[in-house]
């Protein structure tokens, strides 16, 4: 690249980021059609619950399989086919009419075509093209299913509001039909195609042959054997498990149906959720940068604790009608709600190395998805159980204040043999 031209990495970094605007608008999208799902089709909530359950689980243990199948057939060609897939589910959408459908098309086809996007993708990108900045890269990338949330969920809640859930949909289907062009145009494997280095990379280093390169599935399992090994491992999958059931899971599914049993307008509450967008954006995007200076336990530490504690301010802020207090819940969620991600990724390319890691991570989110899967079914079965989400949310606050202390188990200094001989050390 020409010294005064702008790097390609940054070009790859916002085909990305918009990428995953859309599929994080699909999968954060559910909690508006509960509602509009339950009226046209009289489904019970835990039914259409156990449809997004199916669909955040599958795209959550997707992930390592994901990784590998990016080594084998390359960056471009899985993110073209995952957003083709996510089309697909949207176009099944205006043809459903019983339960099992929104299981098939939700659950399978959705959360497997947003498996790439949601789970992996980011880390991936922030390792490939940058050496620099590595850190800021992946909160801005992570902090995208925000932006996402934040731009677009009122825009669906007022389509759903005013015209159908179809109108929802088909906006949705339109978004992902921009994007699969824009990723054939712009989308490259790796820096070496456009004749480039990473970013802040000076020369080019030599990267050792992968021998497994063939087989996915041998490289998923492989990183997966020698990962339940480490301590490291269990304590990262553990909390994740609690990040993805206090977040995706259950605020992501059934805030807005917690807010409409309080007689919040669907608007008010897909607007609180994209307020808490906002912050989320900003959050996340510092917690990339603060990654990259200050000790990772420490700050998951942090996040877990003050989100435990805003979980635990919610059912009293309904139950008063308190809209300041809402909103007090708003920015101290939203500003914690994926700050979590890149201290994660920070510590599992320290134990695990930059290679290993994408693979390692992708078994990590895949337990963060299946807390995810464990809250959004099973919020609809408390309200089944109660016809009330308190209990659901009250659970959660105490489950951060458990992964809290998960995280600060980790030792700051310890060296970590994984592999074939290779070592690493906290720090």
């Amino acid at each position: 690249m020409g010294r005064n031209r702008i790097h390609y990495s940054w070009i790859i970094l916002m085909v990305v980021f918009f990428s995953i605007i859309v599929a994080g608008i699909v999968r954060s999208s559910s909690g508006v059609f509960i509602q509009p799902f339950e009226n046209e089709f009289h489904w019970d909530r835990s039914v259409i619950s156990l449809a997004f359950a199916v669909g955040l689980f599958l795209y959550g243990i997707s992930g390592p399989f994901m990784a590998a199948l990016i080594e084998v057939l390359g960056l471009k060609k899985i993110m073209l086919l995952s957003m083709a897939t996510l089309l697909m589910g949207t176009l099944l959408t205006f043809l459903m009419q019983h339960s099992w459908q929104l299981i098939l098309i939700w659950g399978i086809i959705i959360g497997l075509g947003s498996g790439l996007f949601l789970t992996v993708l980011s880390p991936y990108v922030a390792n490939t093209w940058f050496e620099k900045r590595r850190g800021l890269a992946l909160g801005i990338l992570t902090a995208s299913t925000a932006t996402g949330q934040l731009i677009l969920l009122p825009i669906l809640a007022m389509l759903i509001d005013q015209y159908s859930w179809r109108w929802a949909i088909a906006l949705i289907m339109v978004l992902s039909v921009i994007m699969l062009v824009i990723i054939f145009l712009f989308m490259k494997n790796s820096p070496k195609e456009v004749g480039s280095l990473p970013y802040g990379l000076e020369k080019e280093e030599a990267i050792p042959v992968d021998e497994q390169k063939h087989n996915p599935i041998a490289i998923a399992f492989k990183g997966l054997f020698e990962a339940v090994k480490v301590k490291e491992f269990w304590l990262l999958a553990g909390s994740f498990f609690v990040c993805g059931l206090s977040t995706s899971g259950l605020i992501g599914t059934h805030f807005v149906s917690y807010c409409i049993s309080y007689g919040v307008p669907l608007v008010t509450a897909a607007s609180l959720l994209s307020f808490m967008g906002i912050f989320d954006l900003v959050g996340t995007t510092l917690s990339g940068w603060l990654s990259d200076r200050f000790d990772n336990r420490w700050l998951l530490f942090w996040y877990y604790a003050l989100r435990g504690a805003s979980l635990l301010l919610l059912p009293i802020a309904l139950s008063q009608g308190s809209y300041p207090l809402l909103i007090i819940f708003a920015v101290f969620y939203g500003l914690d709600w994926i700050a979590t991600v890149p201290p994660t990724i920070g510590i599992s390319r320290q134990v695990f190395g930059v290679k290993k890691s994408g693979v390692v991570y992708g078994w990590i989110f895949a337990s963060h998805q299946a807390g995810a899967a464990v809250a959004a079914f099973g919020g609809g079965v408390i309200f089944q159980a109660f016809d009330s989400y308190t209990w659901a949310f009250f659970l959660a606050g105490l489950f951060c204040v458990v992964a809290s202390l998960f995280v600060i188990v980790i030792k700051k200094e310890r060296s970590v043999e994984y592999g074939a001989g290779s070592s690493t050390s906290i720090s």
